[in-house]
């Protein structure tokens, strides 16, 4: 359904999504689509999924729309215009102190145990508490309404976070790579914050990669 939307709507724009579609990343516009984020959590009942719709143009993320069927909101972010959610104005929280900071973790840990737990328990002392989702589309707008200060993710694909990435930036949050650069059409994972933690989560995580080259 998205995808023929996009299709009658903007023909010349490419489309890229988890469930296939057109592949035109050479397009000025590429729609970057995932139907049902949160697919585990979908059908064991878990209400917590959603459909992420973001959009690129030239390599840069300007536009993220996220639908919760579940609570029937509606999350839209456009470049220089703001996030909103059904309508109302959303923002980051203002946590200064990772001691009082509510994060959310990969919950992908099964597929790389050392390095997951390895950042999860240099992060968990620091912080008030955890949480893991399961969808980057729940965990993304909940972390541009202030629900959570920051995330980290290793593994998710860019269907996953491309709408959030827009969001968390027009909310006043920071996104980039585990590794700090600039989420990309080919980038894998990301943290996202509130902006006023993202160095020092950075830097923490930073560590632990240069403990494991050491070794």
């Amino acid at each position: 359904i998205v995808r023929t939307a996009i299709e009658v709507h903007f023909p010349h724009h490419g489309i890229v999504g988890e469930e296939g579609g057109r592949q035109a990343n050479d397009a000025e516009y590429v729609w970057v689509v995932d139907p049902l984020d949160g697919t585990h959590n979908y059908i064991r009942g878990i209400p917590l999924y959603g459909v992420s719709i973001g959009v690129m143009r030239k390599g840069c993320h300007v536009v993220g729309v996220v639908y919760m069927p579940e609570t029937d909101c509606m999350y839209a972010a456009e470049r220089g215009a703001g996030a909103f959610r059904n309508g109302r104005r959303i923002h980051v929280s203002s946590t200064k102190e990772l001691a009082r900071c509510s994060m959310s973790f990969d919950s992908g840990i099964r597929r790389a145990p050392r390095r997951t737990l390895d950042a999860l328990a240099r992060l968990a002392p620091r912080v008030f508490n955890i949480r893991m989702f399961g969808a980057s589309t729940v965990l993304l707008t909940y972390l541009a309404e202030g629900r959570i200060d920051f995330a980290v993710e290793f593994d998710d694909q860019p269907w996953d976070f491309a709408a959030g990435v827009c969001m968390i930036r027009e909310a006043g949050g920071v996104v980039t790579t585990p590794t700090g650069e600039t989420p990309a059409m080919d980038s894998c994972g990301y943290i996202a914050s509130n902006g006023h933690v993202h160095d020092q989560i950075a830097a923490i995580l930073a560590g632990g990669d240069e403990e494991r080259r050491n070794r």
